[in-house]
């Protein structure tokens, strides 16, 4: 063969360092194009979530389209066709035949949560009456469900305020209000309901869905909705370093590890017992969701 004949040339071998670098700038952009596909706008369609931590992942990208209210207040919304879809309480969309569920997407966890906890200064053994927030159903009706596999059956109030050192002996807090009470100096015991949820099932419990209103044609807003997760999930890293709410790694145990997003087989199999415990103590009527993709 000719010594004319062209040779191939290799590129240099990366460093750590570069490689590193190189994938950032690649991840920056996948980032980059999934916040512009995000850019389109959501109406027509009305959208509501809760204004706590935990749902954050969930409209990344999405934010100044949203419409931040009270689980309770997003039930409420829909129920008046106000909105299109709202990450509420899954109770919600098993007490109204008249919601789909979007699949793949949910705020659950496998054991511990901290943020939905009975607080408790006496024995739960020996509550008489429990003090609520009242924002969620879903907490109050899973406390309901615990408590009854115990053969208990309290009263249950509303929650008059969030006044940490005027709380009755037993209340059921939820949320970011939940997660200060954790954090802060106190005297109340801390039964937390994800943990019992384990204890008693060995499941992942599912506490909110993304609920949209049946019937509509809403094809495009699913897009929008699993992007948003998907890009949430991507940039979680961010999200963490990012938000203001507590320190960084109280950010990091809770949104990596203690709360999870996916509705997958196991999560559906927690749904499912909680459907059976609901009925079997007579909290209902119970209908069967309907997911769409």
């Amino acid at each position: 063969m000719s010594d004319d004949t062209p040779k191939l040339r290799l590129a240099p071998p990366e460093s750590a360092a570069e490689l590193a670098h190189r994938f950032e700038r690649e991840q920056r952009a996948v980032q980059l194009q999934q916040e512009d596909n995000l850019g389109e706008s959501l109406a027509p369609f009305r959208v509501g979530s809760v204004p706590y931590l935990n749902a954050v992942p969930l409209t990344r990208g999405l934010e100044g389209q949203i419409i931040f209210v009270t689980p309770s207040k997003l039930a409420e919304m829909l129920q008046r066709d106000e909105l299109d879809a709202a990450l509420v309480s899954v109770t919600e969309v098993l007490f109204n035949n008249r919601y789909d569920i979007l699949d793949g997407i949910a705020v659950a966890s496998l054991g511990e949560v901290k943020s939905v906890l009975l607080v408790h200064r006496r024995p739960i053994e020996e509550a008489k009456e429990i003090f609520c927030d009242t924002a969620s159903l879903t907490s109050v009706n899973l406390l309901r469900v615990l408590l009854a596999e115990r053969g208990l059956r309290p009263e249950f109030k509303p929650l008059a305020d969030y006044d940490f050192a005027k709380l009755p002996d037993y209340a059921l807090l939820i949320g970011d209000p939940a997660i200060d009470f954790l954090r802060s100096p106190r005297q109340h015991e801390i039964w937390d309901l994800g943990a019992a949820w384990f204890e008693l099932t060995k499941l992942p419990f599912v506490y909110a869905v993304w609920a949209l209103r049946r019937g509509v044609d809403n094809c495009r807003l699913r897009r929008q909705l699993r992007e948003a997760k998907n890009f949430g999930l991507d940039t979680l890293d961010s999200i963490i370093s990012s938000r203001a709410e507590y320190d960084y790694d109280f950010r990091k145990d809770y949104l990596g590890w203690h709360i999870h997003y996916h509705l997958g087989a196991d999560e559906k199999r927690g749904l499912a017992k909680f459907m059976e415990l609901l009925r079997k103590h007579g909290l209902g009527p119970v209908y069967e969701p309907k997911f769409v993709v």
